[in-house]
């Protein structure tokens, strides 16, 4: 393989190239874009490398050794020696002062292999500057002691976010969809209870549909015993859908093989995606575009130009290599924009306010017009609550005016009942006394963020404690350096709500306490703490 093929490679590693069946988030996107990014690696990307040395290179040594050895014959053809002509030993000296172009040419497929590949891993950019073999340097802006971590400059993705559809298509164009029959996920980092472990498995009662032409594969997300292996379920799906998948889908069986597995097929390839895309958590950078080149210029200075060359180089060398160094500044800063479009996008999405699902309201009984009693009262659903929680039993509408502090659920209640109960209150957000928000803590937090702001006297918090009990799981195994991305978005937007003279509380174990106390004493400074421990 030579280097523009190992660029070629790489590049289309990076763009996910594999990866267009996929027809659903965000690559939808990338496939509108598929063809301008193909047509760029294999056409625009070389003969931009070409015309920018050309710019520099008059001739390149192919060319002068072929004029050499024309004029060299005729010289021989008229017996003439060749070292008494001028013009054969100006050549001469050309050639022998000329850099091959096309030698060039492979050195700048082969620096930005490099670059791209030595930050790029699994889907991540990972922010590992490297100043030299087994040598890595971090940006330092003066700081007394500088606490930095692999993904410092990115935002954490939880899994639960993205635990939807997954949709890909044959090679004839029809659509096959895994969709979740049953799932049930636990919220806000709670752990499963006892000795299981949720799991993805073919939904048995009824493995596949064909609604409208396309084939849907239903999968449930439930609690299994940790015995049993999400391997092993993985392959029971797959031969439960062997018998399962209609005639007319029978290209999701063709071949899709890796080195370690020449019978995979398609269907096995996207189940075990569609399960990976669920069970890592992954990261979106803050500014790749930003990050990628200052990154490039880094990558120049140190591995490019050599200053130590400047002293006993001919004048053509350093010509060469400034035509070298535009050609991979240049082409490397419309790869590192091509990208860049690609994680701002999704950073947008992230970052974007999410839509309440749905909003209710716990009111108690004294501040509820009695005329909503009898519907009340004929509440099956609530009454059960009230049984359950308070150990209350309410038969009849004139005995809750005897429960002036029963607290009322709307979310049993129709949203004709709530719009009409909600509409008896002028300013129902002041008689508000509590909030409770069901989210991702992220997204709840930046929901937050404009009308809390600087309001928030006590924040208390018990994040994942990383132990091997309740380790988030981040495909890079970059265990720590996950865990202080997920501890240092999150703080941040907490700050932001935060009054002047505000406590933070958090619980925590030994496991990750003395990379927590850096990450707390970076945002909030020594002088803020109260107790450490």
């Amino acid at each position: 393989m030579n280097n523009y093929d190992n660029l070629q490679k790489v590049l289309k590693e990076i763009f996910e190239m594999d990866k267009a069946d996929l027809d659903f988030g965000i690559y939808r996107i990338m496939n509108q874009k598929r063809r301008q990014v193909m047509d760029f690696i294999e056409r625009k990307l070389p003969e931009d490398i070409k015309n920018i040395l050309a710019q520099t290179q008059t001739k390149d040594s192919i060319t002068l050794q072929k004029e050499l050895e024309q004029v060299g014959k005729s010289l021989d053809d008229a017996g003439v020696v060749r070292e008494s002509s001028p013009k054969y030993l100006a050549l001469r000296q050309q050639l022998a002062n000329a850099v091959d172009t096309n030698a060039l040419e492979q050195e700048v497929f082969s620096h930005l292999a490099n670059f791209f590949k030595r930050y790029y891993k699994d889907g991540d950019f990972i922010s590992l500057r490297r100043y030299k073999k087994d040598v890595y340097a971090i940006p330092y802006e003066g700081e007394e002691v500088k606490l930095h971590w692999a993904n410092h400059d990115q935002y954490y993705i939880k899994t639960s976010e993205y635990l939807k559809n997954y949709t890909f298509k044959l090679k004839d164009g029809k659509s096959v969809h895994f969709q979740l029959k049953e799932a049930s996920t636990e919220q806000n980092n709670n752990k499963t209870q006892g000795d299981k472990e949720r799991r993805f498995a073919i939904y048995a009662e009824q493995p596949v549909e064909v609604v409208n032409g396309e084939l849907y594969i239903n999968f449930t997300y439930e609690p299994q015993p940790k015995s049993v292996k999400q391997d092993d379920l993985a392959k029971e799906a797959f031969d439960v859908l062997v018998k399962a998948v209609p005639a007319e889908f029978a290209l999701a069986f063709d071949k899709a093989p890796t080195e370690k597995d020449k019978n995979r097929t398609v269907l096995q390839k996207h189940i075990n995606d569609f399960i990976s895309r669920n069970t890592f958590d992954y990261f979106i950078h803050k500014d790749l575009g930003g990050f990628l080149r200052r990154e490039l210029d880094f990558y120049i200075k140190n591995e490019v130009l050599y200053i130590d060359d400047i002293n006993d180089r001919q004048p053509e060398f350093f010509t060469a290599q400034l035509s070298k160094i535009k050609a991979i500044k240049t082409v490397a800063d419309k790869i590192i924009t091509f990208l860049a479009q690609i994680e701002d996008f999704q950073k947008k999405l992230w970052l974007k306010k999410k839509f309440v699902i749905s909003t209710n309201y716990c009111i108690t009984l004294d501040r509820i017009p009695e005329k909503y009693y009898p519907e009340i009262a004929a509440n099956q659903a609530q009454l059960q609550e009230w049984k359950e929680l308070f150990d209350v039993t309410i038969t009849t509408a004139e005995q809750l005016a005897f429960e002036p502090y029963l607290v009322l659920d709307t979310k049993f209640f129709s949203e004709e009942f709530k719009d009409r109960l909600i509409g008896e209150f002028d300013n129902l957000d002041e008689e508000c006394n509590g909030l409770l928000i069901n989210s991702e803590n992220f997204q709840a937090l930046n929901l937050m963020q404009e009308k809390y702001q600087d309001t928030i006297k006590a924040i208390y918090i018990d994040p994942p404690y990383n132990t091997d009990s309740s380790e988030i799981v981040y495909k890079n195994s970059f265990k720590h350096s996950s865990w202080l991305s997920l501890m240092h978005n999150r703080l941040i937007k907490s700050k932001m709500l935060q009054q002047e003279n505000g406590f933070l509380f958090i619980a925590i174990d030994d496991l990750e306490l003395f990379k927590l106390n850096e990450l707390v004493e970076l945002l909030y400074e020594r002088e803020n703490f109260y107790s450490k421990y």
